[in-house]
């Protein structure tokens, strides 16, 4: 049995941190389904960026839309759109299978958006309209001026992946922005069944410490980091107030350390782990399940306090991260939309 079959199995659903036309037209992502057991798949502005900056296979949808008049955002949301749509049918069996619980795709607002938050809650009931999927996340940053929105769509019936988590805090803040949009759908006499998952990144991390503490300490934080955030998680997983954990950025970026360093050390029940392809592949090929997160945190706070002990302040840290996280989707949105407008120039004047 495969290593991802026996993370399945353990309670951990493995979502794909990727979507390319390609993935959809090769059978690709249907063989991910059938042979890796993946459930889901996440997307952001970086990933879009890459896609059809590597790829031929949007040029004829860009060339259409942009000799209809679209170009810029509009024109990025339709060809995601398309992509996801088609993403979220082949998904569609296991949402209906888990009851809703799986088979997830996600799609985030833009970037631009981050501190606006009458802005995010607009696109992101646009998006979930146009989409038109009962399986369809709509990624909104829980940043500050994200709490709001997110329980305000959570209000309006649309599930919601909150995406730029760092620390159980954040964890925290926006479980309780999801639980306040739940219980006032039910004061409302709304069904209360909307889904949503909270998506803690790892490997950011161990990225912004490297260099800056002892040696032993390398790739250490961010595992510590997601174990206290499973503690918190599974505290609140036995009150009647509860969020779903995801672990995301979980693609190692040491090229020293293993390649499926954060999939085998974030092994835990109730949870998502959304992998980049390569460590999908990996973990497939190689992997090893090891042993289980342990619903108290484990060693983490021991961990912590060495960090602490090198200097390392992790409250302060996991703001700045969040900051520099919505900064990097800024960036990669313009990437991409720059990506986009020369691609369109290009068709348009070999055509």
């Amino acid at each position: 049995m495969k290593a991802t079959q026996q993370l399945h199995n353990l309670g951990q659903s493995i979502w794909l941190d990727n979507i390319t036309r390609d993935l959809l037209n090769n059978g690709t992502l249907e063989r991910y389904i059938a042979e890796l057991a993946v459930t889901g798949l996440t997307s952001n502005p970086t990933i879009f960026d890459h896609a059809i900056k590597n790829s031929s296979s949007y040029d004829g949808a860009i060339r259409e839309y942009a000799g209809k008049g679209k170009s810029g955002e509009k024109l990025f949301f339709q060809l995601a759109l398309e992509d996801l749509t088609r993403a979220a049918d082949l998904f569609r069996p296991i949402h209906d299978r888990t009851n809703g619980l799986d088979g997830w795709v996600s799609l985030e607002v833009s970037p631009l958006l981050a501190h606006n938050t009458a802005s995010t809650l607009e696109e992101a009931k646009q998006l979930f309209a146009r989409a038109n999927r009962p399986n369809l996340l709509i990624k909104i940053p829980g940043t500050k001026e994200g709490l709001p929105a997110i329980e305000e769509a959570i209000f309006a019936g649309i599930p919601v992946n909150v995406t730029l988590l760092f620390s159980p805090e954040q964890y925290r803040a926006v479980a309780e922005a999801y639980m306040r949009g739940i219980e006032r759908r039910i004061d409302a006499g709304l069904n209360p069944d909307i889904e949503s998952v909270a998506s803690v990144f790892v490997s950011r991390w161990d990225a912004a410490v490297a260099g800056k503490v002892p040696a032993p300490l390398s790739n250490k934080l961010g595992i510590a980091i997601a174990k206290r955030t499973y503690k918190a998680y599974r505290e609140l997983l036995g009150s009647a107030r509860w969020q779903r954990l995801l672990f995301a950025s979980t693609g190692t970026k040491d090229p020293k350390a293993s390649d499926v360093l954060y999939i085998t050390a974030l092994a835990a029940p109730f949870t998502v782990n959304t992998m980049p392809e390569g460590t999908l592949k990996a973990f497939a090929d190689h992997g090893d399940l090891g042993e289980i997160m342990s619903a108290d945190g484990g060693d983490s706070e021991a961990v912590l306090d060495q960090f602490a002990a090198a200097g390392i302040d992790v409250d302060e840290l996991a703001a700045k991260l969040q900051d520099e996280g919505a900064t990097s989707f800024v960036k990669s949105w313009n990437d991409l939309l720059n990506v986009i407008s020369s691609k369109t120039a290009a068709l348009q004047q070999v055509a």
